[in-house]
């Protein structure tokens, strides 16, 4: 991976969601999109969210950096807001920047219906 991109991934705050094994879409926000993967899986001494107990996450479908945690956690709780239908278009659009972490985490992308 290029420096460009590695400065890219670890530098801010970041918006993601991850499909869970239920198809169900967690969002959250994290400084490190990679570590936290790891604790929603249930691979770190460090917990992961409640919404991963009885669920494992399956796939990253979105992520988006933002300068600070205060426009990081407006942005989580817009999106916390949106139906599904919405969700699954803002994962199509070219706002997400999960791509960014392909070859770290499993990727998938979202097909409306």
């Amino acid at each position: 991976m290029n420096k460009q991109i590695e400065d890219a991934i670890s530098t801010g705050w970041f918006v993601y969601m991850i499909k869970s094994t239920d198809n169900k879409l967690y969002t959250g926000i994290t400084t490190d999109v990679c570590r936290r993967w790891t604790e929603h899986s249930g691979d770190s001494t460090i917990k992961g969210a409640k919404f991963f107990r009885g669920r494992k996450p399956e796939f990253l479908c979105y992520v988006s950096q933002y300068p600070s945690r205060s426009e990081a956690t407006k942005q989580e709780i817009s999106i916390k807001k949106l139906s599904k239908l919405k969700k699954i278009q803002l994962l199509q659009s070219d706002e997400n920047q999960a791509l960014k972490y392909q070859g770290k985490l499993p990727l998938e992308k979202i097909e409306n219906g």
